[in-house]
C-alpha cells in the first residue's frame, strides 16, 4: 500500500490527543483528517477515500461503542480504538463490533504506528486474498457486478460482456471505491491472474472497460496523473 495514498481519521473530542496524532502520522507520510464528532467522522467516510480510523471510546457524550457499530453498518474500513479506559470488557465488545485492534492512553506513538501499519497490512491482505464471492454483488450507478458468475449487467439487465482481464481489473478498482491506486497496487493484485499484469496492460485495460462502461465511464474510474486510478462513484456491497 503507498503511504502518501493513505488516509486516517483521527477521531477524539481532545485536541491535543488529535494534533499529537496527526503530527505523528503526518510524520510517516500519512494523509490525516480530524473528527472530533460522529457526525464529522460519517461526513468524511461518505466522502470516500478513508484507509483507517483511530476512534476514542469516550468521545464527549457520544459512545465510541455506538459509533463503531454504526460504522459497520455501513463500511469495513479498519478501526482502532484509542482509549483511556482499561476496561476489558469495552475492549472485548469493541472488537466483537468490528474494531480490528485497540491501544490504551497514555500509549508511546511509536506503538500506534507499529498498531497502525499492522493493521494496514492486514486490510490490504485481505483485499488481495481470494473473496468467498458465491453470496456477495456490488452495486454501482444502477451497474451490477456478480463476482461469483463473473459478470456484469447494465441499468437495463443487459448482460455486459467483458474479457477476463476487464472484469479482474474491475473487480480491484470497485472493492476500493474513492482510493487511488497506483499502478504498482493494482498489478500486486492481479498477481496470479489468467493476464500478464503490467503498466501498459492496465493502461489498456482501463480504456477498454470504459468503452465498455458508456458515456459517463471517464467519471467512474479516474486517472489520477502520475499515480493511478481510482473508481470514484458510491458502491453498494450486497449479499444475495
Amino acid at each position: 500500500m503507498n503511504t502518501p495514498s493513505i488516509h486516517i481519521v483521527v477521531v477524539d473530542d481532545e485536541p491535543p490527543i488529535r494534533t499529537l496524532l496527526r503530527n505523528c502520522f503526518e510524520a510517516e507520510g500519512y494523509r490525516v483528517s480530524e473528527a472530533a464528532t460522529s457526525e464529522e467522522l460519517f461526513n468524511l467516510v461518505r466522502s470516500g477515500g478513508v484507509d483507517l480510523i483511530t476512534l476514542d471510546l469516550t468521545l464527549g457524550a457520544e459512545s465510541g461503542l455506538q459509533i463503531a457499530r454504526n460504522l459497520r453498518t455501513i463500511s469495513e474500513i479498519p478501526i482502532i480504538m484509542v482509549t483511556g479506559k482499561g476496561d476489558l470488557i469495552d475492549r472485548v465488545v469493541g472488537l466483537e463490533l468490528g474494531a480490528d485492534d485497540y491501544i490504551a492512553k497514555p500509549f508511546h506513538l511509536r506503538e500506534i504506528l507499529a498498531r497502525v501499519r499492522t493493521v494496514l497490512r492486514r486490510a490490504d491482505r485481505a483485499l488481495t486474498e481470494p473473496l468467498l464471492e458465491s453470496e456477495v454483488k456490488y452495486r454501482f450507478d444502477e451497474w451490477e457486478l456478480n463476482l461469483a458468475k463473473r459478470e456484469l449487467r447494465e441499468p437495463d439487465g443487459t448482460l455486459c460482456p467483458l474479457t477476463t482481464a476487464e472484469l479482474d481489473l474491475l473487480a480491484v478498482l470497485i472493492k476500493r471505491p474513492g482510493h487511488v491506486l497506483s499502478r504498482e497496487a493494482i498489478m500486486d493484485q492481479l498477481k496470479g491472474h489468467d493476464w500478464a499484469a503490467n503498466d501498459r496492460a492496465i493502461d489498456s485495460q482501463i480504456s477498454r472497460l470504459r468503452k465498455k462502461l458508456g458515456e459517463d465511464s471517464e467519471s467512474l474510474i479516474k486517472t489520477v496523473r502520475g499515480v493511478g486510478y481510482s473508481f470514484s462513484t458510491k458502491v453498494t456491497r450486497t449479499s444475495t
